[in-house]
């Protein structure tokens, strides 16, 4: 079965979480239930998997197939579904692209190689070889992850600008330099380019700001949770009513202030415990080396959640 659609990469796309037993194994029915929800949210553009969200650092080369696969089966004939290409080597991450195009993934979302971080931002050459080696896989578009510089797995601006003259299925970024200055410039340059490559933001802490500047779209872990505020702040911004875009954000401040504070790698966590909350999934267990959250801070989020009252405005909005 093809279950690929045309995709734009622009819009709100969430991005998902998976479900694990208490013995860590992929809980695959809790996990179709959420990959379920998320994509029937009115008004995004597809899904991702096999991203930071789903703990894809902790899921082998056949699970992440399995991820991929039971997606596809749950919504793939509903929405398009983007797949995350997550190795420390090229030759794996061709490997992985291959397989995701095989089974029917619309577009890839590629992954810096952790090997980079010791310089490689000094050699463009190495970003280049290793989009080269997988876009020779797969015709695929593929979405360029671009990390913060105090981390070293950025891609210089000129670098960028490189691959994108030499992978011209490069479509998109996932613009998170973490800097405003330079991600405006992003906006402003890469989206106006001869060859156009759409900024999705994943500054989901300073959200509407990011917009404003003009990205494109969102590509967030936090859509996992609340991709129908996402979809109404994105709108919001592109429609130019800030003041109706100011109230929506003065619902999602207080959340993401919880999911994105130190340490920063719990987010994803403190998402999983927020569906918990939400009774969208039963339980909350994480691989190794995460950590299971405190009980202090699973009833602080608790408190903002029931305070917000997400899930009767998620039905309001459903029924409308």
């Amino acid at each position: 079965m093809s279950y690929r659609k045309n995709l734009s990469l622009e819009g709100v796309i969430p991005a998902t979480l998976i479900s694990f037993n208490q013995d860590l194994s992929i809980d695959e029915k809790e996990s179709r239930m959420h990959i379920n929800f998320c994509a029937k949210t009115k008004g995004i553009s597809a899904i991702t998997v096999n991203g930071h969200s789903s703990e894809v650092h902790a899921c082998n080369f056949e699970e992440q197939k399995q991820i991929l696969s039971m997606s596809l089966d749950e919504v793939g004939d509903n929405i398009p579904i983007i797949n995350g290409v997550y190795a420390d080597g090229s030759i794996e991450a061709s490997k992985i692209a291959k397989m995701s195009d095989d089974l029917g993934a619309s577009a890839l979302l590629c992954f810096p190689p952790q090997s980079m971080s010791m310089g490689g931002h000094l050699r463009p050459e190495m970003a280049i070889e290793h989009f080269k080696r997988i876009a020779e896989k797969t015709d695929l578009p593929l979405i360029c992850f671009n990390y913060p510089v105090s981390g070293n797995l950025s891609y210089p601006f000129e670098t960028l600008l490189k691959l994108f003259e030499k992978i011209p299925t490069i479509k998109a970024i996932k613009d998170w330099c973490n800097d405003p200055m330079l991600h405006e410039k992003h906006i402003r340059v890469f989206q106006n380019l001869d060859r156009p490559v759409n900024v999705l933001t994943t500054h989901s802490s300073w959200l509407m700001s990011s917009l404003v500047m003009g990205a494109n779209g969102l590509l967030s872990g936090a859509g996992s949770v609340i991709a129908d505020l996402q979809v109404k702040l994105f709108n919001a911004v592109k429609s130019n009513d800030l003041s109706k875009a100011k109230k929506i954000n003065d619902t999602i401040f207080p959340l993401v202030q919880l999911f994105y504070k130190p340490p920063f790698l719990d987010m994803h966590n403190r998402m999983k415990e927020t569906l918990v909350i939400l009774n969208r999934i039963d339980k909350a267990f994480v691989r190794p080396p995460l950590m299971k959250l405190s009980i202090k801070e699973i009833e602080t989020l608790r408190l903002v959640v029931e305070k917000l009252n997400l899930e009767e405005n998620h039905k309001v909005d459903a029924a409308e």
